[in-house]
């Protein structure tokens, strides 16, 4: 914190699994910071989130006790809150409070497996929505991702909605050249993961892809599917999947929930 170190009060308390109980001292923003007084309330709820004052589930004070403790404007802490949960880190009950979310589920992007497979390597409950499948005529963007031959002219596009712990995190949109996937159906995705099949059925392995990540506003039909406000901030992957020697096994777009979900990269010199 930038003008020294926040003073403290005396101790909160917090709402845990539905008894009150006391809380370690939070910290007292600094009115002779040139930090806003709403990042610096916001830090300090993370900081006792960081610190496992804080834990999943716990109800965070309201709003009115934050004014009091901190002697800030009510907007001032309203702003602070929506901040954390605009973050994911913090997510709000009608009529009950605002609560400390769960962890978000990390996405290692040096990785190529599919969705299904990583989710439960984290021990999360993946569940598949099928929302479309059908043949279709390739448009020339589909056709030059997927590098079809010039004879080829459908694609099988495949719409899920993917779910995880009960709650809708990603709308994917796959693409195959219709003739790499002879007899390919709805029916044999259904509870299955695409790379599954694909390798069991055809015999394809997925060897590289190369991926785009770019945030976008999720428009009304994706903000009705994963439970957003319309116009909400989401991260759009797009990917082009290799079986070697540059036969492109699927291309694929693929809208991320910012409020759930995260995303790691390693990097090496």
């Amino acid at each position: 914190m930038h003008g020294g170190r926040a003073g403290a009060v005396g101790p909160t308390m917090i709402k845990k699994e539905g008894r009150m109980v006391k809380n370690q001292r939070m910290r007292k923003v600094l009115k002779n910071s040139p930090v806003p007084l709403y990042y610096q309330l916001k830090e300090i709820i993370q900081e006792m989130i960081d610190n496992d004052q804080l834990k999943p589930g716990d109800a965070i004070p309201p709003e009115r006790e934050l004014c009091e403790i901190h002697q800030i404007s009510r907007m001032t802490a309203r702003k602070a809150i929506i901040a954390l949960v605009n973050e994911g880190v913090l997510y709000r009950e009608q009529g009950k409070g605002t609560f400390v979310a769960e962890p978000k589920p990390k996405h290692l992007i040096t990785r190529l497996k599919g969705f299904t497979e990583e989710m439960e390597e984290q021990g999360l409950s993946v569940e598949t929505r099928m929302l479309n499948f059908s043949v279709m005529d390739a448009t020339l963007n589909l056709k030059r991702n997927l590098r079809m031959p010039p004879h080829h002219e459908q694609v099988v596009e495949v719409k899920r909605l993917r779910i995880v712990d009960g709650e809708p995190l990603a709308l994917e949109t796959v693409w195959l050249d219709e003739q790499k996937v002879p007899g390919l159906s709805q029916e044999m995705l259904e509870g299955q993961s695409l790379y599954t099949v694909l390798r069991d059925h055809y015999q394809y392995q997925p060897m590289y892809a190369r991926q785009t990540i770019e945030p976008v506003l999720t428009d009304e039909y994706e903000s009705q599917l994963l439970g957003l406000p319309n116009h909400s901030l989401a991260i759009l992957f797009q990917r082009t999947t290799y079986m070697g020697q540059d036969q492109v096994m699927e291309y694929t777009r693929c809208i991320y929930r910012t409020d759930r979900y995260k995303y790691e990269i390693f990097l090496q010199p």
